[in-house]
C-alpha cells in the first residue's frame, strides 16, 4: 500500500540506538536495530561452515582436495561478506515510524518502497525471535490486519530490539477494557505443565517425523554414494530373520525416531508457555524454545474457541484450544504456525476450563451437551466407508486377475485390514456428530481423525448456509452452516435431521433465518 508520507531527510542524525532524530518537518522516523548486519553476517557463516563439508568433497573429485580446500576456504568469507554488506544496505534504506493515524514503513535500494496500513485496521503484533536474536535482544516484529491480501496487509521490522517491540505492541493494540465485568481471571489464565508433554508421541506427527527421518537417512547416504552400503548393513542384520519380522522391527525403528521427533518439537514449540489477560482485553499467548513467538489477541475480535480433538490424544482423553478470531495474519507464510492456537494439547478437564476463562463463561460451552444426529447420518458414513474399501478391492482383484495373483492377495489384505477400520471410523464419526446452545453461544461438533467441537458466539453468526444433496433429502438430514467473518469462516451441523437443524439455526440468530422458512402448522 503506497503512501505519500515525506521520506527522511538527508541531515536526519542516528543516535546509535536505532532511532532517527526528528526532522525539520517533524517526522519522527526510526530505524531497525542496527545488529542486524551482525546477524545476517553469523548466520550466512553457520549455513555456509556447515556446506563446507560436503562442497569440498564434491569439488575434490574435480579439482582435488587441496585445490577444493583453497576454494572453500576462499569462498566462505566472501559468501559472509556479501551477505553483511547486502542486510547493511538494507539497514541504511529501511525506515518506518508510528503516527497518530498511520504505521508506515519505508524500505528498497533501487526500487524504493513506500508502504502504510492505518493503524484503527491494525489487528495483530506479533514477535518471534530465533536463538541468535533472543542472544542479543532483538526480535522481529509483525504488524498484520488479518486480511486476504498477501503481503499488502501484513508489515515486519526485523529486527528491533526486544523493548522496542514490546513498545510496539503495546501501542498498536491499546485499546480501552471491553470485556464483559465480573470475577473473570485477569492476569494468567494457563501456564506450562512438563506433564503435557506426554501427549506428543500419541500425535500424529510421531509416524510423520519417523517417516522423514528414515527418508533422511536414505537422501543423506544416497549423496555421498553409500545408500548401497546402507541397505547392505540392514541386510546383514536381518539376513536369518523372516520378512514379516523385519517389517516390524523397522516400523518399530522408525517410530521411535519419531516419537524423539515429536518429544523435541513440542519442547521447541511449547517451552516457557504462557496464556495471559492483559488490561486492554488482550490475550496473549508467549511460548518456545529457541525461538521464542509471541501472540496477541484483542478479546473484542474473539468470536468463540475450537476444541479439537485429533484421533490418537482423543483417545487418551486430552484436546487443545484454538481460537475463533478475525484480524490474525493470514498470509501465506503464516498459516503453518498455529497462531490460532491458545493451549496445547492438554487433558479435556483442562482445555474445558480455559476455554471458559478466555471466553469469560462461567461453564464452558464445550462441555454442553448436545443434540445427536439421526440414525440416517450413521448409515451415511457406513456407506461411505464400505465404498472407500471397495473400490480399491475391486481395483485390486481387476489388476490381479488380468497381469499378477499378487495383487489378488493384496486385495485380500486391504480387505482385511480396510474393513474393520473404516467401519470403526465411521461409527466414531457418528458417534461424534451434535449441536446444541449453550448461552451467547452455538456448538456443533464432527470429525473423527480430527474432531472439532466449535463454540462460536451467535452474536459473530452473519448467514447460514444450508445444503441437501438428493440423498440427503431421502434420508431426511441436511447440512446447516453458520457463517462468520472469523475463524474457518463457516461451522456445520452435518447430517442434522431436517426439521430440527432448521429449528437450531432460526433459535440460534432469531430473525436471521424466518424470512426463508416455512412453518407448516401441527396436525390433528
Amino acid at each position: 500500500m503506497s503512501t505519500d508520507a515525506p521520506a527522511p531527510q538527508a541531515g536526519a542524525g542516528d543516535d546509535g540506538t536505532g532511532v532517527v532524530t526528528a526532522t525539520a518537518a517533524g517526522a519522527d522516523w526510526r530505524r531497525l536495530d542496527r545488529r542486524t548486519v551482525l546477524v545476517s553476517a553469523l548466520l550466512t557463516a553457520g549455513v555456509a561452515v556447515g556446506a563446507a563439508v560436503p562442497v569440498t568433497l564434491g569439488l575434490s573429485g574435480r579439482f582435488g582436495f587441496g585445490v577444493a580446500v583453497a576454494l572453500v576456504a576462499a569462498g566462505v568469507p566472501s559468501l559472509v561478506g556479501c551477505a553483511a554488506a547486502g542486510d547493511y544496505a538494507r539497514w541504511r534504506r529501511t525506515r518506518y515510524r508510528v503516527g497518530a493515524e498511520r504505521v508506515e514503513l519505508h524500505t528498497g535500494l533501487l526500487v524504493v518502497k513506500k508502504r502504510s496500513l492505518a493503524r484503527e485496521r491494525v489487528r495483530s503484533v506479533d514477535l518471534t525471535a530465533h536463538l541468535l536474536q533472543r542472544v542479543l535482544g532483538l526480535v522481529t516484529v509483525r504488524i498484520g490486519t488479518g486480511e486476504h491480501s498477501g503481503g499488502d496487509s501484513t508489515l515486519e521490522l526485523d529486527p528491533v530490539a526486544r523493548a522496542e517491540g514490546e513498545r510496539l505492541r503495546r501501542e498498536l493494540l491499546e485499546r480501552a477494557d471491553t470485556g464483559a465485568p465480573g470475577t473473570h481471571r485477569q492476569g494468567e489464565l494457563a501456564v506450562l505443565d512438563p506433564r503435557w508433554i506426554r501427549y506428543a508421541p500419541v500425535s500424529f506427527v510421531a509416524p510423520a517425523l519417523g517417516g522423514a527421518a528414515a527418508g533422511a537417512v536414505m537422501q543423506v547416504s544416497d549423496w555421498f554414494g553409500a545408500q548401497g552400503k546402507v541397505i547392505d548393513w540392514v541386510g546383514d542384520r536381518f539376513r536369518d530373520t523372516a520378512l514379516p519380522a523385519v517389517i516390524g522391527v523397522l516400523a518399530l525403528a522408525v517410530l521411535a525416531a519419531g516419537v524423539v521427533g515429536a518429544l523435541g518439537l513440542w519442547i521447541e514449540m511449547w517451552w516457557n508457555y504462557r496464556l495471559e489477560r492483559e488490561p486492554g482485553g488482550t490475550l496473549r499467548i508467549r511460548r518456545g524454545l529457541l525461538t521464542s513467538r509471541s501472540v496477541s489477541i484483542e478479546e473484542r475480535r474473539l468470536r468463540g474457541v475450537d476444541l479439537v480433538e485429533p484421533l490418537g490424544v482423543r483417545m487418551f482423553g486430552a484436546a487443545r484450544v484454538d481460537a475463533i478470531t478475525t484480524g490474525l495474519v493470514k498470509d501465506d507464510e503464516e498459516q503453518s504456525r498455529d497462531h490460532d492456537t491458545l493451549l496445547p494439547v492438554v487433558p479435556r478437564s483442562v482445555a474445558d476450563v480455559v476455554a471458559a476463562d478466555v471466553l469469560r463463561e462461567d461453564v464452558p460451552p464445550t462441555g454442553a451437551a448436545l443434540t445427536g444426529h439421526p440414525v440416517a447420518a450413521r448409515g451415511r458414513r457406513l456407506r461411505r466407508a464400505l465404498w472407500a474399501v471397495a473400490v480399491p478391492v475391486l481395483a485390486l482383484v481387476v489388476a490381479g486377475l488380468l497381469l499378477t495373483p499378487v495383487l489378488l492377495w493384496a486385495a485380500l489384505a486391504c480387505a482385511v485390514v480396510g474393513l474393520p477400520l473404516g467401519l470403526f471410523l465411521a461409527r466414531d464419526a457418528y458417534r461424534g456428530l451434535g449441536h446444541a446452545l449453550s448461552g451467547d453461544y452455538l456448538v456443533v461438533r464432527s470429525g473423527t481423525i480430527r474432531r472439532s467441537t466449535a463454540a462460536l458466539e451467535r452474536a459473530g453468526v452473519i448467514g447460514w448456509t444450508v445444503r441437501q444433496t438428493y440423498f440427503q433429502r431421502r434420508a431426511g438430514v441436511i447440512d446447516i452452516a453458520a457463517t462468520t467473518a472469523a475463524g474457518a469462516g463457516a461451522y456445520t451441523a452435518y447430517d442434522a435431521d431436517a426439521s430440527e437443524g432448521l429449528d437450531f439455526a432460526s433459535r440460534a440468530v432469531p430473525g436471521l433465518l424466518e424470512p426463508f422458512l416455512e412453518r407448516t402448522p401441527p396436525t390433528g
